[in-house]
Parts: C-alpha cells; sequence; structure tokens
C-alpha cells in the first residue's frame, strides 16, 4: 500500500499510524533515500538539484514496490513521474491523501527545513502551483482520500474502509 499526495497531506504521520492499524511495516522513501545518500532528503535536493533527486527518488520507490507488503509514504513528487505512477498502480494499492491547500501551507510551516521545494518561495503560492500541476497524476490512484484537520485516526478509517470496498470491487 503506497500513500502519495502534496507535501503536509499526512502520509508520513498517517501512514505510521495505517501501518499499525493493519499490522505491517512502515517505511518512508524519503527516510530510504537519506540512508542511501547520508543526507537529509533536503540536503541532496539541495546540493544534486531536483532531476538528481527524482531519479534516486524512483530507484527506491522502485525497490520499496518490489518488496515485501508494507504501508509506504512516497515523497510528493514520486506519483508524478509516469514509470513510477504505473509501476506502483500495478503492484500495490495507491492511496490519494488530498488535503486542502491551506492547510498544506499549515502543516508544512512546522518543519520548514525538511521542504526544499518551499525554503526560498511563497509557500501558499508554491503549494497552490504544485497542487493543480499534479492533481491530474495523483488522480490516478486507486483510491482518493481527504486529509483533513483533526484526528489522524480518523483518517486511518476512511483509508481502511476505501481499501475494504476497493477489494471487494476487484473480486
Amino acid at each position: 500500500m503506497v500513500l502519495v499526495g502534496l507535501m503536509g497531506a499526512g502520509k508520513s504521520t498517517v501512514g505510521r499510524r495505517l501501518a499499525r492499524r493493519l499490522g505491517l511495516p512502515f517505511v518512508d522513501s524519503d527516510s530510504e533515500i537519506e540512508d542511501a545518500a547520508g543526507l537529509t532528503a533536503g540536503e541532496v535536493f539541495k546540493r544534486f538539484g531536483e532531476r538528481d533527486f527524482r531519479d534516486g527518488e524512483r530507484r527506491v520507490v522502485a525497490r520499496l514496490a518490489n518488496g515485501p507488503v508494507r504501508v509506504i509514504a512516497t515523497g510528493g513528487g514520486a506519483f508524478v513521474n509516469d514509470g513510477t505512477r504505473a509501476l506502483l498502480n500495478e503492484k500495490c494499492i495507491t492511496v490519494w491523501l488530498d488535503a486542502p491547500v491551506e492547510l498544506l501551507t499549515e502543516r508544512t510551516a512546522r518543519r520548514p527545513e525538511t521542504r526544499p521545494m518551499l525554503t526560498d518561495a511563497d509557500r501558499a503560492e508554491t503549494l497552490a502551483r504544485l497542487n493543480a500541476e499534479r492533481r491530474p497524476a495523483y488522480a490516478e490512484a486507486h483510491i482518493r482520500v481527504t486529509s483533513e484537520a483533526g484526528a489522524h485516526h480518523q483518517v486511518v478509517e476512511r483509508i481502511v474502509a476505501a481499501i475494504d470496498r476497493h477489494l471487494e470491487e476487484k473480486s
């Protein structure tokens, strides 16, 4: 199972709780990139640029998707890549955590150092632009769940219910 969506949508936080709820391991693709590079994801992004970061991200996500069943939180741009999106939709159940830009703006202000695309720009404007650009790709996920302000366990329960419906429809 893979969580996709913009930065601040709750992929890592909700993903950890979802993994516990389902009794599965959890992995964050950004953490995997950091382990491989010996740098934070933000440092990799700044030092090597977005293109090299995305190339590494693509390889890490492919490795994770081909591994054992688990809950995977991807970086916000991972699902935008056509090949990565096709692979994830083939190998995994993909869940788009969709959140309003206002909420994303608030959440991403909490740890700005982990958001390299937002450090030198107007956060709300950049998130609105990314939201408009990426929505068509995110909409190709198997499941869309709204991530709202409030308790994360509610989002987890909506995901679990949506997964159950998705699996019933497939059988």
